[in-house]
């Protein structure tokens, strides 16, 4: 998924107020046609007369950042949400599956470079009582958001997991004193010591031994 950082200048919709946020909030769009780049065109339209902002907004290609997340933005109805939480709005068109998958991974990595857990997601309906995000609404049960809380922690304990040497691209006894000094000498980048070496990598290990004379 590609990600796109496109603040909207500072302003009506964009206050530039710093803030430490604590929560991420969980939005959906509400329109059935408008992609994350056209959610973000409208908030700088000129016809625009909502004071109504938000941080990153996902559909099922990219994601668009809008502000910055150590700001505060106008989401949540009511203050307190606006200046502690980050606001994703999830766009209603397209691939909805797709979407959402994309939505699952960004909020997972978000919980993950903060060191947070799913305990920290909010819907808007939890600020303002709003029924948003409105795609996981299914008359009171809100099982859709239950299913998307468990899709984040699942994708969340998956990037959390230890990556596992493999046992079988490792060097050969012989080859690991040597092998250790090239990694140590910064010649070798210390992986694949079982793959071939192409031309280009050989040319890039002899410069580097040459530099180093």
């Amino acid at each position: 998924m590609n990600y796109i950082v496109d603040h909207i200048p500072k302003g009506k919709l964009r206050p530039g107020t710093k803030m430490t946020p604590t929560t991420i909030t969980i939005h959906s769009t509400g329109n059935l046609e408008s992609t994350a780049k056209n959610e973000r065109s409208w908030l700088t339209n000129p016809t625009n007369d909502r004071v109504a902002s938000w941080h990153i907004c996902v559909d099922e290609k990219e994601a668009v950042e809008a502000i910055p997340l150590d700001e505060v933005a106008y989401h949540a109805g009511n203050n307190t949400g606006n200046r502690s939480s980050i606001s994703i709005e999830i766009c209603e068109s397209g691939n909805r599956e797709k979407t959402v998958e994309n939505a699952v991974k960004l909020v997972a990595k978000l919980l993950k470079e903060r060191g947070w857990g799913i305990d920290r997601l909010r819907r808007h309906y939890d600020w303002s009582g709003k029924i948003c995000p409105q795609i996981f609404y299914d008359g009171g049960k809100w099982t859709g958001w239950t299913k998307f809380k468990n899709d984040v922690n699942k994708e969340l304990i998956s990037m959390n997991k230890p990556i596992m040497p493999n046992p079988s691209n490792q060097p050969s006894p012989w080859a690991k004193e040597a092998w250790e000094w090239a990694k140590k000498e910064g010649l070798l980048d210390g992986t694949r010591p079982k793959d071939g070496l192409t031309r280009e990598e050989f040319a890039v290990v002899l410069k580097r031994l040459v530099d180093k004379k």
